[in-house]
């Protein structure tokens, strides 16, 4: 930790500067040694863009970090020595503060899954529970290797989705944007000319026209609409009844939501099967899945499948029923209830709904491209048609 000082010395000397300490009270004490009569002493946060990122570590980086670590430790390196060498290692300023501060809790005692508990913003509860796992079935290396896995496939799918997402958006975004230039800049030079020439104006065009002083006058009223909208939405989100709503709606988009809609079941899938096969307690599993799932209408789905459990019922009895849960998944963790390979069976299903998204992500890109082509020409066109339009009639009379 850094610190910046100002006091003076013995010989009545104003003095400023900076130490580096464990603590406050140790740069405190240093200073006093060398003879200096501190004043004030604070500590400094260096300006770093891994602060500014919320103190979140990056899905590659924290794949690469496990690796590592399981790599260290399964040479037999010890828990505390592998930290202290991954602590010098990495270049990630919010890990490597996290990393002393598990080194500092391994010295005293503290088991690693208790000293990772400590930053939830770099460790999730998923980890630290598979940690708690490794360190009880004395598994440390194969679990950290696991969870490397397990983040690579989680970015992976969601990089899937996002991809399959992002260029409709984008397309959709430059439609707008365009649109407007072309009605705010583009159609008023057209207007004069047109009222001078005296030519009849279609109604089409001069429909665009009043669209075009309506946009020029009032642009900032569409802007004041975006900004309350986003500060509408990030207020409504708060609550738990609006986020199970937005996920309803997504799951049930026309086209896209399939997509959404499987990229969750392969997020639950695959953390349940990677908690199970841990030898995570299957009531735990589910209850830490939830959590992690990322959609309130399979969360909500899953709590009733915890509660299902603990009055002593089957895991897929309250998924029968629900519409969210295909019939193969159901029956997949069914065989696996019976036969005792629940672990094996998610493992599958997860496997299947991956390359599900895989090629449905795939397919959603092929179709959408021309798709999003054909708006932005259709939506320009037809700006562009009502200025040609009256253009024609004027060289017919010349």
């Amino acid at each position: 930790m850094n610190f910046q000082y100002s006091g003076r010395r013995i010989s009545g000397q104003k003095i400023k500067g900076k130490i580096e300490a464990d603590t406050k009270n140790i740069a405190l004490s240093q200073l006093e040694r060398d003879g200096l009569i501190i004043f004030k002493i604070d500590e400094t946060r260096p300006w770093n863009k891994d602060i500014i990122l919320q103190n979140r570590v990056k899905n590659k980086d924290f794949v690469i970090f496990l690796r590592q670590y399981s790599t260290l430790i399964h040479a037999g390196i010890s828990i505390s020595d592998a930290t202290k060498t991954m602590m010098v290692q990495t270049n990630n300023y919010a890990l490597k503060n996290a990393l002393v501060d598990i080194d500092k809790q391994l010295d005293q005692g503290q088991p690693l899954s208790k000293a990772c508990e400590r930053h939830p913003k770099i460790f999730p509860e998923l980890l630290v529970n598979m940690i708690l796992a490794g360190e009880v079935s004395g598994k440390l290396d194969e679990i950290l290797n696991e969870m490397a896995d397990y983040y690579e496939k989680q970015y992976r799918n969601k990089q899937r989705v996002i991809s399959a997402l992002l260029y409709p958006s984008v397309v959709g975004v430059i439609t707008v944007i365009l649109s407007i230039f072309l009605l705010v800049f583009i159609v008023p030079q057209f207007v004069g000319m047109f009222s001078s020439m005296g030519e009849e104006i279609p109604a089409y065009t001069q429909f665009v026209i009043n669209l075009s002083d309506f946009a020029g006058k009032y642009w900032w009223m569409l802007l004041f609409v975006i900004a309350l909208f986003v500060v509408l939405y990030n207020y409504l989100i708060q609550y738990d009844a609006v986020n199970y709503r937005m996920d309803l709606i997504k799951m049930k988009f026309p086209f896209l939501g399939v997509l959404v809609h499987k990229g969750a079941l392969v997020r639950m899938t695959q953390t349940l099967s990677t908690l199970v096969n841990s030898s995570v307690p299957i009531l735990q599993s589910v209850e830490i899945t939830e959590k992690v799932v990322g959609n309130r209408v399979i969360e909500n789905a899953l709590t009733r499948a915890r509660k299902s459990l603990e009055v002593g019922d089957s895991l897929t009895k309250p998924m029968k029923d629900h519409w969210a849960f295909p019939a193969l998944i159901v029956q997949m963790i069914q065989i696996g209830e019976k036969t005792g390979t629940l672990d094996h069976m998610l493992t599958k299903a997860a496997d299947f709904y991956e390359e599900e998204v895989d090629q449905l992500s795939s397919r959603i890109k092929t179709l959408i491209e021309p798709l999003m082509i054909i708006i932005l020409t259709v939506m320009v066109g037809s700006i562009v048609m009502a200025i040609v339009i009256p253009m024609f009639g004027m060289f017919e009379n010349m």
